[in-house]
């Protein structure tokens, strides 16, 4: 079963501005995971995401849609399937895999699934932005 998709919920959570109130506190518990993740450290990262794994239990269930036979799916309860996911991605992938936008006009949260671990960016746009003001900044300098 793949949760890559319930953790990139979870990434879409942190960065909603304007989430349904009800989701307010757990986008800002999620936030402080990645925050974690971009600084105090893979122990700090686990005990976040063990506490939300008390505090948002996760309850599969069995479905059969599109055709696909039976397989699991995790039912969102309130956020469940999303800390589930995050934690499910740090098990497999490593704590290095949740990231903050390193764009400095930008902080956004997501998840590198590259295959050399390499993604610093929330999107092309800001990687773009960032490559564009180096090169400025390169050009002053050797001015």
């Amino acid at each position: 079963m793949d949760l890559t998709s319930y953790a990139e919920w979870a990434v879409r959570l942190v960065n909603d501005p304007a989430p349904p109130p009800e989701l307010v506190p757990l986008r800002d518990e999620l936030a402080a995971v990645f925050d974690a993740a971009a600084g105090s450290g893979e122990k700090e990262l686990a005990a976040q995401l063990n506490a939300l794994l008390v505090r948002y239990p996760v309850r599969p269930q069995l479905t059969d849609h599109d055709g696909r036979g039976w397989h699991l799916h995790l039912a969102d309860h309130s956020g469940a399937a999303a800390v589930m996911g995050l934690a499910a991605v740090v098990a497999t992938l490593g704590a290095d895999r949740l990231g903050r936008c390193l764009e400095q006009h930008c902080s956004r949260a997501f998840l590198d699934t590259s295959s050399n671990r390499s993604r610093r960016y929330c999107s092309a746009r800001c990687a773009s932005r960032a490559n564009v003001a180096a090169y400025r900044a390169r050009r002053r300098g050797g001015q």
